[in-house]
């Protein structure tokens, strides 16, 4: 089972100097002939398949072209990875970490290759189509949530990964400052977001490991077991914050007509249970008060007007020829506005 595909135009990497860096800092693991193809899943970090021998690895690295500040920082998930799988089965191993330039042209980690079924636009045939499998997926989904943002963070040696005390401010602060670093155009919506979401930040319950982009497609299961996610990938923007974060901004990936309607490569297509089902199994797998849930999923709203104004700017700027980010543009527009209708419920 594969999710890899040949190397995208304009995404290659030197690869005969990769091959030779790894062969040297990972000797029991870079043995016998060498090969490459790329995960096409993702829309912003570069996933690659390293093959030597019988050994399958994963290679990540930032995207090419201007990169926000703090985004894409692979140490930061090389960092998670090496300790927190211990703690947390679905987290992957990290092996390395390198931050030599003179390499690929970026830092990059290797980390354990895992293999299993993501969910991304439709549910896959070893599942079926039945609402109760839905379901079944999405506690699952939600159960591992928990899981994650109940972990001992001083137990798993994760103290230092953030500074919890004012982490929903910075949050705000910094995906501010992104927007004003990634807008192309004047957008009113957003600026009154920019205005209003700092007026009644809530106070977090617990501290938690926060992933920063939890969803199905970030998510890895078993063939026809629905009931237990084996994997969590994308780390590089986890730190130590509010776990509600994490969810709100699963809840603004959750399927909406209109949005699968005008993003269908992004959002699950067909009947699925509906965001308050989530929130229900959430609260009660992790014990915390969903109240204020409105505010958090008005910020994870705005958070994901940012993000989709960062890939349609590198689309614009010629940067990616991933022709998917051409329908970002638009789209930014309506999440600014789904989260200012969120704001004005508060």
């Amino acid at each position: 089972m594969t999710d890899t595909d040949s190397i995208r135009q304009g995404e290659e990497l030197p690869w005969e100097k990769l091959e030779k860096y790894l062969r040297n800092e990972l000797p029991e693991l870079c043995r016998g002939d060498f090969k490459v193809a790329q995960f096409h899943g993702g829309h912003a970090n570069l996933t690659y398949l390293l093959v030597f021998g019988d050994q399958e690895l994963v290679l990540r690295r930032p995207p090419f072209g201007k990169i926000a500040p703090g985004a894409h920082d692979m140490h930061r998930e090389y960092r998670v990875l090496s300790k927190l799988n211990a703690a947390y089965s679905p987290a992957p191993k990290a092996y390395h970490f390198c931050d030599d330039h003179s390499i690929i042209g970026s830092d990059f980690i290797v980390m354990e290759r895992r293999e299993g079924v993501v969910i991304r636009k439709k549910l896959p045939s070893s599942f079926g189509d039945d609402i109760a499998t839905k379901e079944r997926l999405t506690d699952a989904l939600m159960r591992s949530c928990a899981d994650l943002h109940l972990v001992d963070v001083a137990a798993a040696g994760l103290s230092e990964l953030g500074k919890p005390e004012g982490f929903t401010q910075r949050q705000l602060s910094g995906w501010t400052k992104r927007w004003s670093l990634a807008k192309t155009s004047e957008n009113p919506d957003m600026e009154w977001l920019v205005e209003n979401l700092p007026k009644d930040i809530p106070a977090p319950q617990r501290v938690s490991i926060v992933h920063g982009d939890l969803k199905f497609d970030n998510c890895q299961f078993q063939p026809g077991e629905p009931d237990q996610v084996i994997s969590v990938f994308d780390w590089d923007m986890a730190t130590l914050g509010d776990p509600l974060i994490d969810i709100a901004g699963l809840l603004t990936y959750w399927p909406d007509p209109y949005l699968v309607k005008m993003m269908p490569s992004v959002f699950l297509q067909g009947e699925w249970p509906d965001k308050e089902y989530l929130r229900q199994r959430y609260a009660e797998y992790s014990s915390l008060d969903l109240g204020r849930m409105d505010w958090y999923e008005a910020f994870a709203y705005f958070k994901t007007a940012v993000i989709l104004q960062q890939l349609f700017a590198r689309y614009q700027a010629g940067e990616t020829k991933d022709e998917r980010m051409a329908q970002f543009g638009p789209a930014v527009g309506v999440f600014a506005a789904l989260g200012k209708r969120k704001l004005g419920r508060c």
